[in-house]
């Protein structure tokens, strides 16, 4: 799963944030290889995972963001086995230790607010080490290069991404990919890249 992840990302370097039900089809038919998956509950979750698993694309849980589950292990342990995912994302420390210790590709999302934001960010990646890091908002280069510099991390940029320049921004700041929920990238990014 880790080497798909990585392969995927360097072919198609935009990742489609699904935070609406409305845009699931679009994203699901999208040029994005990868999706992360911001909605969802007990009752539909194994359903969409399944459908973006059919086209061949890899989807990451935001476990933190699931109506209906609990932020624990059994919630962890469930989404693993009964959902199934290519992975999961959380803000939790802790969920990272343990989906290390499963065998569970982790993305942690860390929100950079302030200079302590970041330097408690940057701890919590160097001790958690996980997968990946998805970093929140994503337009600040500036962040991103301190962040690859101290954690040699995998560094996704999420949030407030909204044209190619972002992108292409994020990217020459040693970002490995860009998440975004705006369809008009999932549509256009493409063309950045080809």
């Amino acid at each position: 799963m880790e080497k798909d992840f990585f392969y995927k990302i360097r072919q198609y370097p935009i990742i489609a944030a699904i935070n609406n039900i409305k845009d699931f089809e679009e994203a699901v038919h999208s040029h994005c290889e990868i999706i992360f998956l911001l909605i969802g509950n007990i009752f539909n979750l194994k359903d969409m995972v399944e459908m973006i698993k059919q086209v061949r694309k890899n989807v990451y849980v935001h476990i933190d963001l699931m109506d209906g589950l609990s932020r624990d292990l059994t919630a962890l342990k469930y989404i693993h086995k009964i959902i199934k995912p290519d992975g999961i994302i959380t803000t939790r420390s802790n969920l990272i230790k343990k989906a290390k210790d499963m065998n569970i590709f982790c993305i942690q999302r860390i929100f950079v607010l302030d200079s302590l934001s970041l330097e408690t960010g940057i701890q919590s990646i160097k001790e958690t080490k996980p997968d990946a890091i998805e970093i929140l908002p994503g337009i600040m280069p500036k962040i991103i290069k301190k962040i690859s510099r101290e954690t040699n991390s995998p560094i996704i940029a999420g949030g407030l991404i909204e044209e190619n320049e972002n992108v292409i921004e994020c990217l020459h700041a040693n970002a490995i990919g860009v998440s975004s929920s705006n369809k008009f990238l999932w549509r256009q990014a493409h063309r950045i890249f080809t």
